[in-house]
């Protein structure tokens, strides 16, 4: 499997959604400081994709470098359905390994959709990847970062406010031209 075919758009994402527009504003300093582990998952299965997830954490666990992983999982759990099931049993993993209190996975997926909302709303593009990815976070670095940022709450209701200015078409434009981007 070419992973650079997976991880271009990721990374195009990364830098120019996530970054680009701020939707995350501890993002950056982990991208330029180059630690930001970008993996691409061979799983078919959900539980070859728990697999992948369990090394990754494991790797976290033991390399202090590594300080966010972006688990790009391709081939399972395209349906946004099936991948919400799976993000829903994560905490009860985290507490079963032992990391618990040390990591958090956050979800993106292309066609995420927050409760309450409907598949087309603008504002479930805040959380829309290329790929379907679970975001494996230091829950002690993102902690830090919080404390540091003033008024960490309304990030959500900023970005939302944001992408609904920029409009569901622009939005999606954006996301569209991630598959365009080169790999490095």
């Amino acid at each position: 499997m070419n992973h650079d075919h997976y991880i271009a758009p990721v990374r195009h994402w990364l830098e120019t959604l996530v970054i680009g527009l701020n939707l995350c504003p501890f993002a950056k300093r982990e991208l330029v400081k180059n630690r930001v582990r970008f993996f691409v998952s061979e799983a078919t299965t959900d539980e070859q994709l728990r697999m992948d997830l369990e090394a990754e954490l494991a790797l976290m666990a033991d390399n202090e470098a590594i300080e966010t992983t972006l688990l790009i999982h391709p081939h399972v759990l395209q349906d946004f359905f099936d991948y919400n099931q799976f993000i829903n049993h994560t905490p009860s993993m985290l507490k079963q390994l032992g990391y618990r209190g040390s990591f958090q996975v956050a979800s993106f997926h292309p066609d995420y959709q927050f409760g309450g909302t409907e598949p087309d709303d603008v504002e479930n593009t805040t959380n829309r990847s290329p790929y379907p990815l679970l975001h494996l976070i230091r829950e002690d670095s993102l902690a830090r970062a919080v404390e540091n940022y003033p008024d960490p709450d309304q990030i959500p209701a900023r970005n939302i406010a944001l992408v609904e200015e920029l409009g569901a078409e622009k939005m999606q434009a954006l996301l569209r031209a991630c598959f365009d981007a080169p790999a490095r």
